[in-house]
């Protein structure tokens, strides 16, 4: 009998039950800790609904997928060794590169946060990502400031 092995990827993840998303189910299974995919769901929809009830003018899953359209970097440095020496290349990001750090950097900016309960701090993270503003979008400002200041070496980027 073969068993045929199923990967995490993008061909096999169905849409979340709530709103049919993929791009929600993709978030959900990135904030996922130690296979607790009841307890990432909860935190989401309860964000969601914090969302839901602060924004009036758009629905949340709008307010989620302009936020993380926000926090895509364009442009990202790389390391590359030419001679002896270590260049900070800028080069343009992928697309499946661009949503995975997004989802990154806004799950790690509601995690930094203390002192309040994970859904209040995803939901305060997701408006402030909306808003352009707030920690994940700092990230994404910094690593633009980077490629930048390290223009002089694209030409590097072959």
């Amino acid at each position: 009998m073969a068993f045929k092995k199923f990967t995490a990827s993008h061909t096999h993840q169905k849409p979340d039950p709530r709103f049919k998303s993929d791009l929600v189910q993709k978030f959900i299974n990135s904030m996922m800790i130690k296979g607790k995919k009841s307890v990432a769901q909860r935190v989401f929809y309860d964000a969601m609904d914090i969302i839901a009830k602060k924004v009036k003018d758009a629905p949340p899953l709008d307010v989620f997928t302009q936020a993380v359209d926000n926090v895509k970097p364009y442009i990202e440095v790389r390391s590359k060794r030419v001679g002896g020496a270590t260049y900070q290349v800028p080069m343009q990001v992928n697309q499946r590169r661009r949503l995975s750090l997004a989802l990154r950097w806004i799950r790690q900016a509601a995690r930094e946060k203390k002192g309040k309960p994970m859904s209040e701090r995803l939901a305060d993270e997701l408006l402030a990502a909306y808003k352009k503003e707030g920690a994940a979008i700092q990230t994404r400002e910094n690593v633009h400031r980077m490629a930048e200041a390290n223009k002089a070496f694209a030409h590097f980027a072959w």
